[in-house]
């Protein structure tokens, strides 16, 4: 195919999964702007995955449509995957099923109070992808995602692990573009990196001084954490919340923050005293403080003192 036509096949495509879904009346779960697919969405989503995923999210207020989307691609590569569970009549070894792989009684469950869109399966089927997002969306709902307020309840209801929760919520932002603003917040690949590194540090403790295991800690302190999250993905920081801080690049003020960015406490005039790990919809990963474990928790909160947050790049 030319590039021309190539290209005038991506316009349809767009317009069709756009003008189809009601994209405009939804509300992101990570802001107040509006999201659209990214590049990376329009790429790596079939079209009419893309479409179902944007239609059943209005089904839920607040609920984005980039969530579900996320949960399509960690569960089966959006129906592509071909591991047992995914192909119609086939399970995986706890018993999931279909594209968003539902366990055969909560799917019933769902459906049995939220009933579906009737152009799906006759009867319904977690094996249907129509039939799967919808209730997926539902439950979602019912777990804490309506108007956005334990949406991290919600996710980790479907999959109890904070790594998931994570996971999702990174691929979930780099579906998104925010068209208010232009800004694509898709994620660069030393951030995803930077972030994979520190999604297989969950659970560890709190130290002091941490360096993590690799270097004979038990665990981490925040900039041991973050630190050695980078240097994961090529890149050297330095070794204190502050030096990081210093190092930069800052993202100003009022610009919306990609998964990958680091978010800083204290004050910025020498001040800073704590750093964690942005990694979408409005979480990051933490190392908190002597006694507790590293884990995914909002990057704002109620009295904290935030101070700003850097991009770090090669």
């Amino acid at each position: 195919m030319g590039k021309t036509a190539a290209a005038a096949l991506g316009l349809l495509v767009l317009v069709a999964v756009l003008g189809g879904a009601g994209a405009g009346g939804m509300l992101s779960a990570f802001g107040s702007s509006r999201t659209q697919p990214s590049r990376t969405a329009l790429t790596d989503i079939p079209p009419d995955y893309l479409a179902l995923y944007m239609d059943a999210a209005t089904t839920c207020p607040g609920l984005d449509w980039s969530v579900l989307a996320g949960i399509g691609k960690k569960e089966s590569d959006h129906g592509r995957s071909t591991l047992p569970g995914v192909p119609r009549g086939s399970k995986n070894e706890a018993g999931a099923r279909g594209p968003m792989q539902f366990l055969l009684p909560t799917f019933q469950s769902v459906i049995a109070k939220h009933p579906l869109p009737k152009s799906g399966a006759t009867p319904p089927s977690p094996y249907n992808k129509q039939d799967a997002i919808y209730a997926a969306a539902s439950y979602l709902c019912d777990s804490g995602a309506r108007d956005g307020r334990n949406l991290t309840d919600a996710i980790y209801a479907y999959n109890h692990d904070d790594w998931y929760v994570s996971q999702i919520l990174t691929q979930a932002q780099a579906y998104t573009s925010d068209a208010a603003f232009g800004a694509d917040t898709t994620p660069t690949p030393a951030a995803l990196q930077a972030i994979n590194y520190a999604q297989g540090q969950l659970g560890l403790p709190y130290e002091w001084g941490g360096n993590g295991p690799a270097t004979g800690d038990a665990g981490f302190d925040c900039s041991g954490l973050t630190k050695a999250a980078y240097a994961a993905a090529g890149i050297a920081l330095p070794r204190t919340a502050q030096t990081q801080y210093d190092a930069g690049p800052r993202v100003p003020a009022g610009h919306q923050l990609k998964p990958g960015d680091l978010v800083f406490y204290g004050n910025p005039d020498g001040g800073i005293h704590h750093v964690g790990l942005y990694t979408g919809g409005g979480q990051m990963i933490d190392a908190p403080r002597p006694g507790k474990t590293i884990k995914v928790e909002p990057y704002r909160y109620r009295g904290d003192d935030y101070a700003g947050a850097t991009r770090p790049s090669t």
